[in-house]
């Protein structure tokens, strides 16, 4: 198995779960990250290693991520898995499953490229890398069955694991936010630039001017931040220290669920986020900036309509998501006020989530399970 960055992991944990129950005796063994391991997984190489966003910030890291492709592709040859499963990353996974592939082994690949947004012919190279794509959405399913790609919808384990109601109150209470101002408001925002470095340094400063824009609007905001680890802490800091000092943000390590659940609005970068926002059921506002390469070209390869999940789902515009310069403080800041105002737009947002949310709830864990021990079987 390779995983390449966070909710891959959550992904392969999940997985490793599952088909251990089935194979009690099984190894697991490739790349992977903390919660992977503590399934009994043993990561050759760090997963941090290859998470890398954007097109040009990749060419920085280009000769290890060949490195160490090359390395954990000869490592499987010499020591031939029953399948092979590559979780998301695809510029990474693909090209390791076609080479496996051609030598006899069978190949797994779980979470769908977004080859129905952009680069549509990578499809055929998908074919011939792939005994099985697991797609996480039906939409994605049906590009692949029309595509003559063998592919099995298998839901989303987020939608399994989040209930179809989250209490704003009982996650306030895990953050130890009972006491605080924040107990009783509603007009917290929490603020969810990225988890990667790359991310902040694109949204960290905007959404720290956003916040300063929505508390000369609404003086009663409140905002949390969460952030994965002290170097993404050290890196939000300055960016507050230099921006916003005073303003009352109150940042949190990881619980990145419980502040989304805490919050009236979210503020979040374009990603796997976003259906976290919709599964609890919460208004937000989706931005995401690039280099301006990188932008140029995405612009141009770009088939679907949208970039955040919840409107790709729904095919319309459920959220509103903000792009390069359209995600500026003051429209976030306006996007961010009117959903807090109290009105019926929320509710029938909420209602539309929850729909998503039942479409989604296969018990995904286990479908995939089963999907995978059929293929190793040669069963239909």
């Amino acid at each position: 198995m390779v995983a390449g960055e966070i909710s891959g992991d959550i992904l392969g944990a999940g997985l490793i779960k599952e088909l251990k129950r089935r194979y009690p005796n099984a190894i697991f063994e490739g790349i992977g990250g903390p919660l992977m391991v503590q399934q009994g997984f043993k990561t050759h190489v760090p997963m941090d290693r290859l998470s890398v966003m954007g097109l040009v910030e990749v060419l920085g890291r280009l000769f290890e991520l060949i490195w160490i492709r090359r390395n954990i592709r000869n490592y499987f040859l010499d020591n031939r898995p029953d399948v092979f499963i590559g979780i998301d990353a695809p510029d990474f996974t693909l090209g390791l499953e076609e080479s496996l592939r051609k030598s006899g082994i069978k190949t797994v690949h779980y979470v769908s490229p977004s080859v129905w947004a952009w680069r549509q012919k990578r499809v055929f190279k998908i074919a011939r890398a792939v005994d099985l794509m697991l797609t996480l959405f039906p939409f994605e399913a049906r590009f692949y069955k029309d595509h003559k790609v063998p592919v099995a919808f298998v839901g989303h384990p987020l939608a399994d694991m989040i209930p179809l109601e989250s209490s704003q109150l009982i996650a306030r209470e895990r953050l130890g936010l009972a006491s605080s101002p924040l107990a009783e408001s509603q007009n917290v925002v929490a603020l969810l630039p990225g988890s990667r470095s790359g991310e902040i340094h694109y949204l960290g400063e905007i959404f720290i001017e956003t916040a300063k824009y929505v508390i000369s609007q609404n003086p009663n905001a409140q905002f949390l931040l969460p952030y994965v680890n002290d170097d993404r802490k050290q890196q939000i800091e300055e960016i507050i220290q230099r921006l916003g000092p005073d303003l009352p943000i109150t940042l949190i390590k990881g619980q990145s669920r419980d502040v989304m659940a805490a919050s009236n609005v979210i503020l979040l970068a374009s990603g796997t986020a976003t259906l976290e926002a919709m599964l609890l059921k919460r208004p937000m506002v989706v931005a995401y900036r690039m280099s301006a390469i990188t932008f140029f070209i995405m612009k141009r390869l770009m088939k679907a309509p949208y970039i955040a999940l919840p409107n790709l789902l729904a095919n319309k515009a459920l959220v509103p998501e903000l792009i390069q310069a359209q995600a500026s403080p003051l429209n976030l800041g306006k996007s961010i006020l009117q959903r807090l105002a109290k009105d019926n737009a929320n509710e029938k947002l909420n209602r539309e989530f929850i729909q998503i949310h039942q479409s989604l709830k296969q018990d995904a864990n286990d479908k995939a399970a089963v999907a995978i021990s059929k293929l190793i079987n040669n069963e239909k």
